[in-house]
């Protein structure tokens, strides 16, 4: 079995699953760190800076959509190659400077949402609770890109619902999962592509071909954590008096009907394990998504339901932390 001390070896040698449990730990407990990155930027701020910068100096409206999509796949490439090069270049930094095994740690630490989808899923039933529909839309308005002002009670608390459950597959699971496959580099090309899409990949006149690559690569880099995120998810709802077994049924019934590949899969885990209906009829800013609906429990949800989430949320947690710790005792071996 490995031991502590080799597995943050002075020298910088380090055990890269044991490396990844202790930041999931440390993330968990420092959150997002806001007085440090008050001082530097986060590196997923930066990362949207550098893809602002290309957006604006690339994707003039007056351009044609074949020359746009051109360019939005060149920017795809050129971002998804540098981050797996600097990615590679950390790798290799803390593997040969002493006790370089804590610079990995430190962007391990950053790239990982586990605190703070947490906190900010957690303030809107705060809201609702101390502030009434007021204070739950304007919590929820941190987390999702519909129009709160449409929202009642009910539907505050599916969106917070929904957000945490498709974060939890793109802010926890699937970073864990590339760096397992693929080490910093893959979790921070991961990181990249997914902040390209959530900035580029919309299906708007500005976005829909300039964006185009970075929504199918994102789908694409989603495929397998989504549902593995759903898997953990139903496991999860036992924590919060729901029902894996249903939570598993509904997962295979509804993951489909979700206009995303990959949502839908955390989304129907946690409607079901919760007897809850989630997505649905919903309007954006300027758009109206007649949705069908996901799980066949109330679509009337509260905050109780919001705190019910999280604790399936914090289940799923400790549940992705055994597993990483169990491939660092079993490859120790």
């Amino acid at each position: 079995m490995p031991t502590l001390p080799l597995a943050f070896d002075p020298g910088g040698a380090f055990d890269p699953f044991l490396l990844l449990a202790t930041a999931l730990v440390l993330d968990a407990y420092l959150g997002e760190m806001r007085l440090l990155f008050k001082l530097v930027p986060h590196p997923v701020v930066a990362i949207g800076n550098v893809i602002g910068w290309f957006d604006r100096r690339l994707n003039r409206p007056e351009r044609g959509a074949t020359d746009r999509r051109v360019r939005g796949i060149l920017v795809v490439v050129v971002l998804t190659g540098a981050a797996i090069g600097i990615g590679s270049m950390i790798q290799a930094a803390a593997a040969w400077m002493p006790y370089g095994w804590a610079l990995e740690l430190f962007v391990l630490v950053t790239l990982v949402a586990q605190r703070s989808l947490y906190d900010h899923v957690a303030a809107v039933a705060r809201g609702l609770e101390t502030e009434g529909l007021s204070g739950g839309r304007r919590a929820v308005a941190m987390i999702v890109g519909r129009d709160p002002k449409t929202l009642d009670e009910h539907g505050v608390s599916r969106a917070a619902i929904e957000s945490c459950a498709e974060n939890f597959s793109d802010g926890i699971v699937a970073p864990v999962f590339w760096y397992v496959i693929l080490g910093l580099p893959g979790m921070l090309a991961y990181k990249t592509i997914n902040t390209m899409d959530s900035m580029i990949g919309h299906k708007t006149d500005r976005y829909r071909a300039f964006g185009w690559a970075a929504a199918r690569l994102d789908d694409l880099v989603n495929l397998i954590p989504a549902r593995l995120a759903g898997l953990i998810l139903a496991v999860g709802t036992a924590a919060a008096a729901g029902k894996p077994g249903r939570a598993m049924m509904t997962m295979l019934r509804d993951a489909r009907k979700h206009r995303s590949p990959n949502a839908g899969w955390p989304e129907a885990a946690m409607a079901g394990g919760l007897d809850l209906a989630l997505a649905g009829p919903r309007r954006y800013p300027g758009e109206v998504v007649d949705a069908p609906w996901i799980g066949s429990g109330r679509a009337r949800a509260d905050a109780t339901d919001i705190r019910r989430a999280l604790r399936a949320l914090l289940a799923g947690c400790v549940l992705q932390a055994g597993v990483v710790l169990l491939l660092w005792f079993s490859m120790g071996q």
